[in-house]
């Protein structure tokens, strides 16, 4: 292994050197073969200084002990812990360590100075500790007096809730004796109480992963998820977020060093296991109300999934499908209509699917999925039973909810032998339940084409019957919808119409009817938008749905209200109103090869050309259509798929296409309400928002467009809108919105270099399409002014600075503008430039002299500048070359002319370059003969 005393050495010159990695090795390795106790203790010592410059404070404190062991008096080792001690936070301990420095020699300014410091410190801590913990005892003693004053434990509970979300409050709580206390409060049985407590609980849990252990064993998961369970909007999201919070911390959310005690905290596993199945029973429970049911859901959509299809661990996903798939088919099957069913909201049956959804797109392999296809399907058997039709109805009801999840799931059901047919024969029973559980299947099941045909063929005249014969308005809506979606299988296909000219405009007008009637309830309005959002396919449906105001207000109302389950109808009928799915490009070689080929050719419908769109997207901004956009976006994740996110992205670059419409979407919110939508979704979505807020971003002012820290988020989706795999349109505008955005402040200047983005802004100015790089060099002139972009240009071995002088050259005069001006602020504050210019290209002086010359003033008064700063740069070589040149004539003749108001700027700065040539003793004052 070598010998220690050479070994410590070595060490010795690597920690001078700086490599203290390799310092820490060669210590390592003499403590492992050296047998002298004070060698030893030496070279623990020199590696707890090791320690304390790679921040690693508990080793650092370990070994400086071990030299300590050895001899007590080591004034190295004592002050070396004594940092170690106190980064730690242990300032008691660390006090008495530089105490005793100071005991040995207690002339040293250094020991003085911290003792000092450390003595303030604590004096400060135990004077916070001290009121901070009599004003935990006091808020509780005034929360649990049943005499004290409503709004004075109204105060009280949102200073617990408050001191509780910063570490040291709820440190101060814990060790106070509160969780007893909470739990008092929670047994109190009032609402408001609980609520405190709950919300108190959650700040305490949050980052820390030991409380938060500690915590749901004292107070119990059973004990969270009755509270969970009770009918209170408020207190099941509040418990929910307490759940939330538990999770984080215990997957990761903690990122504290331990130490010996995490052996403690270490294996979190069977608490996580506990609320997982906790959850799942919730799930299928009757005493668990609708809001209850809903965040147990969600909880289990959020954490049970991978948050990345990276992450090879699938096995919470495998473990809920064991032990819980059913549970949540059994949500999805319930038929409210019907008796002795579990509490629902509006929401719980799609948050449910969605769920279903989610699990099944967690899976990796095919074995996973035909285990899942079994659960479902072995479920679905034990319900159908010809002598019982309510069970049978919760499997029919089942599968509508596996095909608004999981498709293909649903699909293979339906087309097991029998179920079809089954549908069909319930829409002929004389129970309106069976007809409306039996109607919405078929809406569901009839998504594939092939489904559809079938479906027309079977059970069009079975949809007609029931509309035309029924007098239940919400079968009727439903039997209604189903007609529309039947109505549009052939999607925008114009040659593809399914039913006679005129049905499908009479079919949407019914709907408008319902949409527009009050009376009913938002339930079955819903439907109404159903109906539209697959009607809408037509063009002359979407032309007569937008000239309709009150119809569209209606829908934006709906879309704003508690019901969420509505989002995706309504973001599908916006994305038909204003054209913006994915089309594809139409050959006119392949259209006639195809027509040559008997194969079927898709047809425009004339009202889908591009003006008739235009007019869709004024109606709809004129109705309010932002307004109701920025509350859908608000939606829970749990409703809000990410296939729903991409919809309203798309929506939103659609109606920002118009410059002259972007104020309007501003002002009702809409530059706020695209930053979720870039940040989070699907790829296609990300960029459609991204396209969205650039957009923006290069017109309106990014102060009211996204207020406070908000414009700071703006910054990643615009930037990722530079990389080469998007189209030239994105990279422009992106480029534009950056520029309006690092004209704005320094802080945003700094956030886009960090970011990134500066080589991809520098290819650009390479780039042959002229907008685009006239983007890209105004953008750079912009964030010129930043510290770490004039570093760049400062540097050796690149072009950048070159680029910039040719780029002032160029016959765009847009260009030039930008990169005189660019050229003229870095020459301003970084005098190196000036001379370094000079070196880059022998054409910088033609280049100068052609700026000074030019008939552009703007693009005149930046070459003037940067000849002033050429003179200003304390390189009189650089100045006299300068003025033996041309220069020196282009200045006097801009200088001798008459004031001008429309040319005053170049005229001053020409004459302040003569004012700086003189005080350099260059040129003398011009005498006149006596």
């Amino acid at each position: 292994m070598g010998d220690p005393i050479q070994l410590k050495d070595e060490g010795n010159k690597h920690f001078q050197a700086g490599d203290i990695d390799k310092a820490i090795e060669c210590y390592t390795n003499a403590i492992k073969v050296c047998k002298d106790k004070k060698v030893l203790a030496v070279i623990h010592r020199n590696r707890s200084a090791c320690y304390l410059k790679k921040e690693n404070y508990a080793n650092a404190a370990s070994d400086a002990s071990k030299a300590i062991d050895v001899d007590a008096a080591d004034i190295k080792a004592l002050y070396r812990r004594c940092q170690a001690l106190e980064k730690l936070g242990k300032l008691d301990m660390a006090f008495k360590d530089v105490q005793r420095c100071a005991t040995i020699e207690p002339k040293n300014k250094t020991f003085l100075e911290t003792l000092r410091r450390l003595g303030a410190e604590i004096q400060a801590k135990l004077k916070t500790t001290f009121s901070t913990d009599s004003r935990v005892q006091n808020m509780f003693d005034i929360l649990l007096d049943e005499e004290m004053e409503k709004d004075k434990k109204e105060k009280a509970a949102n200073n617990l809730i408050v001191l509780s979300r910063e570490d040291a409050g709820a440190d101060r709580i814990f060790q106070n004796n509160g969780v007893p206390l909470l739990l008092n409060m929670i047994e109190t049985g009032k609402p408001e109480m609980i609520l405190s407590a709950v919300r108190t609980l959650s700040g305490m849990c949050t980052g820390h992963k030991a409380r938060a252990m500690a915590i749901i064993h004292m107070v119990g998961i059973d004990k969270m998820c009755s509270i969970m369970a009770v009918d209170n909007e408020e207190l099941a999201l509040a418990t929910c977020n307490f759940f939330q919070c538990v999770n984080d911390s215990l997957t990761g959310g903690d990122k504290r060093e331990y130490g010996k005690e995490e052996a403690l905290v270490l294996d979190a596993a069977k608490d996580l296991k506990t609320i997982l199945l906790s959850l799942l029973e919730m799930a299928a429970s009757k005493k668990v109300s609708g809001h209850g049911r809903d965040q147990a859901l969600n909880l289990l959509s959020k954490n049970v999934p991978r948050k990345e299809k990276r992450e090879q661990d699938n096995s919470r996903t495998l473990f809920t499908i064991d032990h819980g798939l059913k549970k949540i088919l059994k949500v999805c099957g319930q038929v409210p209509e019907l008796p002795d069913q579990l509490p629902l909201t509006e929401n719980t049956q799609l948050i449910a699917s969605v769920l279903l959804n989610r699990l099944y797109d967690d899976l990796k392999c095919d074995p996973e999925r035909d285990n899942y296809r079994d659960i479902c399907d072995e479920y679905i058997k034990s319900k159908i039973d010809p002598n019982d039709m309510d069970k049978t109805l919760h499997a029919i009801n089942t599968i509508s909810g596996l095909l608004q999840g999981p498709f293909d799931v649903g699909n293979a059901l339906v087309g097991h032998q029998g179920i079809m047919e089954m549908m069909v024969a319930l829409c002929g029973s004389e129970r309106e339940v069976d007809q409306m559980v039996a109607v919405e299947a078929l809406i569901h099941s009839s998504t594939k084409m092939s489904r559809a045909t079938f479906i027309i063929t079977n059970g069009v005249s079975l949809l007609k019957d029931i509309y035309k014969k029924t007098k239940n308005e919400k079968i009727k809506i439903r039997a209604l919808v189903g007609l529309c979606k039947l109505g549009s299988a052939g999607g925008d296909d114009y040659s593809l119409r399914q039913f006679a000219e005129g049905s499908t405009e009479k079919l949407a007008k019914q709907c408008r009817k319902w949409l527009c009637n009050p009376q009913i309830d938002s339930k079955t309005r819903k439907w109404a938008i159903e109906g539209l959002a697959y009607l809408t396919n037509d063009a002359d449906v979407k032309d007569d749905f937008v000239e309709d105001e009150p119809a569209l207000k209606a829908m934006f109302e709906l879309a704003k209200s508690t019901d969420k389950t509505i989002i995706y109808a309504v973001a599908c009928t916006l994305v038909n109103c204003t054209n913006c799915y994915d089309k594809k490009e139409i050959i006119p070689e392949m259209v006639q090869l195809a027509k040559f080929s008997k194969q079927h050719v898709p047809e425009q419908h004339p009202k889908d050309k591009k003006d008739f769109i235009e007019r869709r997207v004024k109606r709809l901004l004129k109705a309010g259509v932002t307004s109701a956009l920025t509350v859908m976006v608000k939606a829970d994740n749990s409703i809000l798929t990410d296939q729903t996110k991409e919809m309203l992205s798309r929506v939103f670059l659609a109606l920002s296409d118009d410059a002259r419409d972007r104020g309007t979407i501003v002002a009702q919110g809409g530059g706020k309400a695209l930053i979720p939508l870039a940040l989070e979704g699907t790829d296609t979505g990300k960029v459609r928002a991204s396209h969205a807020l650039a957009k923006i971003a290069a017109i309106s002012n990014p102060e009211i467009a996204f207020p406070g820290e908000r414009v700071y988020e703006v910054v990643r989706p615009l930037v990722s809108l530079l990389h080469t795999d998007r189209d030239g349109m994105q990279n422009y505008e992106a480029l534009r919105g950056l520029t309006n955005l690092a004209g704005y402040s320094e802080k945003l200047r700094v956030k886009i270099v960090k970011e990134k983005a500066l080589s991809d802004i520098e290819n650009y100015m390479f780039e042959e399409h002229d907008q685009i790089r006239q983007a890209a060099v105004e953008c750079m002139c912009n964030l010129v002014t930043c510290k770490e972009v004039q570093e760049r240009y400062l540097e050796d071995g690149n072009d950048k600075l070159k680029l910039l002088v040719l780029l002032c050259g160029e016959d765009d005069e847009n260009v030039q503008v930008a990169a005189a001006g660019a050229l003229a602020m870095l020459t301003a504050v970084q005098k190196k430039l000036c001379t370094k210019m000079t070196c880059v290209t022998s054409q910088w002086l033609e280049i100068l002299q052609r700026l000074c010359l030019h008939t552009n003033l703007k693009i005149q008064h930046r070459g003037l500048v940067i000849v002033y700063n050429m003179l200003n740069s304390d390189d009189n070589e650089l100045a006299k070359k300068l003025i033996e040149c041309e220069i020196l004539e282009i200045l006097t003749v801009i200088g001798k002319a008459e004031d001008n108001p429309k040319r005053q700027e170049p005229i001053d700065v020409a004459r302040t370059c003569l004012v700086k040539a003189m005080d350099l003793g260059l040129i003398k004052p011009f005498a006149s003969p006596s």
